[in-house]
């Protein structure tokens, strides 16, 4: 009789950007997981299933590490999030009052009966929310670069803590020390 050699995994499945599955596979990798398939869904995402052994070496520590990683990933997700956020909903909310002005002008002219007045001012008013309007994207743009900076360094740190966690990761499965 011949003895098979029966393993048994653990599964996990992650959803994420078309864009991050090459980087989302390298990362799981790095704490035994292999990808078991791949499938793209609608709206640019894809769902990757991965498995790994329940009898790996040093599964605990790379459970550990693991989390200390998907932890160091989240919070410079949000870091690469928060460079726009504030540029974002100012944008929004400044847009928004410049159509108001804007649109306050165009009414203006389009009820005076025929002053002067009124249509001089709601022309002035008018270009005044096109102003506004074009002022939109450069004052975005500022805050933007502005946040960019303050954000880098924190960003950089982050990266090199989580390429040192990967790293561990790596050499527990090569049974080298951390």
């Amino acid at each position: 009789m011949q003895e098979k050699n029966f393993v048994t995994y653990e599964y996990k499945t992650k959803s994420v950007k078309n864009s991050e599955k090459a980087r989302t596979m390298d990362f799981y990798e790095a704490f035994g997981w292999e990808a078991t398939e791949v499938d793209s869904s609608v709206g640019g995402n894809c769902v990757i299933t991965l498995r790994r052994d329940r009898r790996i070496a040093h599964r605990q520590e790379l459970v550990r590490l693991e989390k200390k990683a998907e932890e160091e990933r989240t919070s410079l997700e949000s870091l690469e999030k928060s460079k726009t956020l504030g540029a974002n909903i100012f944008a929004g909310i400044f847009g928004a009052f410049s159509v108001l002005v804007f649109g306050g002008g165009i009414s203006l002219v389009m009820t005076s009966t025929g002053t002067v007045a009124n249509m001089i001012g709601g022309s002035i008013l008018g270009l005044v929310g096109i102003a506004l309007c074009c002022l939109t994207y450069p004052i975005y743009n500022k805050m933007v670069l502005k946040k960019t900076k303050e954000v880098i360094p924190a960003i950089d740190r982050g990266e090199e803590v989580l390429a040192n966690v990967l790293e561990q990761g790596n050499g527990l499965l090569e049974n080298r020390e951390i």
